[in-house]
């Protein structure tokens, strides 16, 4: 276990649809810089449609730092996916009672993972935090500049924390460029740069089909967007999914990435160009 620097627990907060791939992952890079995973996974997609549990215990895992949390009521009918997702969060805050209020609660997409090292040494100056990530699609080292540097990883002390999903919508980096006077844009944010990796859409072309069909991006949903051939034509050739003009570029595998993943390539190679 690394020594922290501070008192303050670090809680490590996703919620969970289905990638165990990477998860696995997630608490590799993770598991000697956090205190706590928080999962939470819901038994229905965003749209409301029913799915089954999907998140693995591996014989690997410590279980006595992961909590995992099953959300089984069905979400409102009345309710939107924007809203649903916002319901799972809000669900997953209540999951973070046990925490002081001095404690960093870490929020971010399961693909969304801290540079361990800003972790061991932690402080936060501002009210939020937020992780700015280089961003890679569909392999470990196939390099998105487009949508680089990512605004990933949310954090806030838990005494700060009203909301996770106002965290994640609204604490945003174009913030601090806002007047004084615009008192609705919170503008108590610390950047936080070079700080970890959006690894997205790192998964087959039938999970990412399934993603497209049942996020709260409703607007992808269509085959057009959602085919597995579709993707994976678009895979192959290195290109964004949503008809961007993005042709994403090979980087080599360096000392910028996970430890972890430098470690086990073997084991990884089907994701590394």
């Amino acid at each position: 276990m690394v020594e922290l620097k501070n008192n303050n627990k670090l809680l490590d907060c996703v919620t969970f649809f289905d990638n165990n791939f990477m998860f696995q992952i997630r608490y590799n890079v993770l598991v000697d810089y956090v205190d706590y995973f928080i999962v939470c996974e819901s038994l229905f997609d965003h749209k409301g449609n029913a799915k089954k549990q999907n998140f693995i215990w591996r014989d690997e895992y410590n279980k006595e730092k992961i909590k995992y949390f099953l959300l089984e009521k069905p979400f409102p009918k009345n309710t939107n996916p924007w809203e649903n997702q916002a319901l799972q969060r809000e669900f997953l805050l209540n999951c973070t009672d046990f925490a002081d209020q001095e404690d960093y609660i870490f929020f971010s997409d399961p693909d969304e993972i801290p540079r361990p090292e800003i972790l061991q040494k932690f402080e936060l100056s501002k009210k939020y935090g937020i992780f700015l990530q280089d961003c890679f699609n569909y392999k470990f080292n196939l390099f998105n500049k487009y949508e680089s540097p990512w605004e990933g990883t949310r954090v806030a002390k838990k005494k700060n924390l009203r909301s996770i999903d106002f965290m994640r919508q609204k604490i945003k980096r174009k913030n601090l460029k806002y007047n004084f006077f615009r008192l609705d844009k919170e503008k108590s944010i610390q950047i936080f740069e070079n700080s970890g990796w959006h690894f997205n859409n790192v998964m087959s072309h039938e999970q990412i089909s399934l993603k497209l069909k049942t996020f709260a991006h409703t607007e992808f949903k269509d085959d057009n967007f959602s085919s597995p051939e579709i993707i994976k034509d678009k895979v192959n050739q290195q290109i964004d999914l949503f008809n961007r003009a993005h042709k994403y570029q090979k980087v080599n595998m360096d000392n910028n990435f996970p430890k972890y993943i430098l470690q086990n390539q073997e084991k990884y190679r089907e994701w590394i160009l």
